[in-house]
């Protein structure tokens, strides 16, 4: 007999008589969808982070290289902010109808609206409505990413075995992104070739843009493939019993006001910290290591796929760590490691040195970068009822992750010149340890609450 894995009545409605249960191919079918989902969305999103110098200079051109590099952050950032609202409607969407519809309409919506970036005219052919339409992109592609985390950081979680769910997280949520961030190493490693030196800056950037293509076709076949989550389902199922009055109150309101109000800002402090501190490492670093380490396009493409390793690493060690020992203690050793380990990096990474130790200090950011929003999925989805874990789960990932995309843009304004970066990336990250380790205590132990 094929294993199934069982999930517990939701919150607010009545227990089935036999707990809803999902094949073990379905539940993995599940898994790779949410990790392969969220790998797709940051894929996306990190195809616009390795070009960030090539970008600043066609729509965003100054005198100053970090006035020019903050612009394309600030671009970064525009999309971030925006996702909550992607959040609120997919995550609405996906909570009163499924999990399945609203990561496939998101899928689609943003591998269109990403290969629609190697469309644009530059400032050189178009004037100021360039970066005006670059700005807008980033716009309309926010809110689908917003959509995607409310599908994807649920359908894992929901469908996997209890023993198994700070693994899962970790796997979706920061080794989904480090297999993003390895699929965008990748693609820009193989561009950089087919498109040497002035190439690249000329044609291989639309090329990398229009590889986003591949979020839309994996989201028809997501829709094909993929079925709701047993969760889901048991809670859809008691609503038919009980009619039409269970559940009308809308989940945002649900959200905003009574109790939930709370676990929503206290949320803020881990996605928060962790949020900001992922972007400031795995995020930051194709900057850091181009305009402080001076590597070459060639081989920054190799180290960055060696540290998207290290990503997907620290994500799985320190997820499982979480199923062992508690969410809370994790977060604990977690903010302790990125206090005293990060400063050093950041400021060792600067100095002269061989490209194998480069490589080396630049694979230990990506993989506390990775690691310390390992457990924060599964915690989240902890914090939230099935009825809101949606819409709870995608609103407090992307508002606290949407303030922390503004980290590499403050880094960029505050830093006089490249060589300030490593400097202002200590502090930075020392100052956002310490917000984690301050949500770290304020945050009940939520392992084992999974309603």
């Amino acid at each position: 007999m094929a294993e199934t894995i069982t999930c517990k009545a939701v919150e607010g409605l009545p227990s089935e008589s036999a707990a809803a249960a999902v094949p073990a191919r379905k539940a993995l079918m599940a898994g790779f969808a949410s990790t392969f989902g969220w790998a797709l969305d940051l894929f996306d999103l990190f195809i616009l982070l390795y070009v960030a110098p090539i970008i600043g200079r066609l729509f965003f051109p100054s005198d100053q290289p970090t006035l020019s590099l903050a612009a394309v952050y600030a671009s970064f950032a525009v999309a971030l902010l925006v996702r909550p609202l992607g959040s609120a409607i997919f995550g609405t969407y996906a909570d009163r109808h499924g999990r399945k519809g609203a990561l496939t309409i998101a899928m689609v919506g943003v591998g269109l609206s990403t290969a629609a970036f190697g469309l644009l005219p530059t400032i050189q052919q178009a004037g100021v409505i360039a970066p005006l339409l670059f700005l807008s992109l980033r716009v309309v592609q926010g809110i689908f990413v917003g959509g995607i985390v409310a599908s994807t950081h649920t359908i894992g979680t929901e469908s996997i075995a209890p023993q198994h769910r700070g693994l899962m997280s970790g796997l979706v949520g920061s080794g989904g992104a480090g297999m993003g961030a390895l699929l965008a190493s990748s693609v820009y490693f193989v561009l950089s070739q087919v498109f040497p030196g002035d190439e690249f800056d000329q044609i291989g950037w639309r090329v990398m843009f229009f590889s986003g293509l591949v979020s839309t076709v994996f989201g028809l076949a997501m829709y094909r493939f993929l079925d709701e989550t047993p969760a889901f389902k048991q809670m859809k199922a008691a609503r038919e019993r009980q009619g039409k009055h269970v559940d009308q109150v809308s989940p945002l309101r649900r959200l905003f006001t009574g109790e939930y109000r709370n676990v929503l800002l206290v949320n803020l402090l881990i996605t928060f910290g962790g949020g900001a501190t992922y972007y400031i490492t795995a995020g930051y670093l194709p900057t850091l290591l181009k305009m402080v380490a001076g590597v070459t396009h060639a081989d920054s493409s190799r180290i960055l796929m060696i540290g998207s390793v290290g990503t997907i690493a620290g994500a799985l060690i320190f997820g499982a760590l979480s199923d062992r020992i508690g969410r809370k203690r994790t977060f604990y050793i977690l903010g302790c490691m990125s206090l005293v380990m990060l400063p050093y990096l950041f400021t060792a990474i600067a100095q002269p040195a061989e490209l194998g130790a480069i490589t080396a200090m630049a694979c230990g950011i990506s993989l506390l970068g990775g690691a310390i929003i390992a457990p924060v999925l599964i915690f989240l989805n902890e914090r939230f009822p099935t009825t809101l874990r949606a819409s709870g789960t995608g609103l407090s990932w992307n508002i606290g992750f949407a303030l922390g995309g503004l980290m590499p843009t403050l880094v960029s304004l505050v830093s006089a010149t490249p060589q300030d970066i490593p400097r202002v990336l200590a502090i930075t990250s020392a100052v956002l340890a310490v917000v984690y380790l301050i949500g770290a205590k304020v945050v009940p132990e939520t392992q084992n609450k999974f309603d």
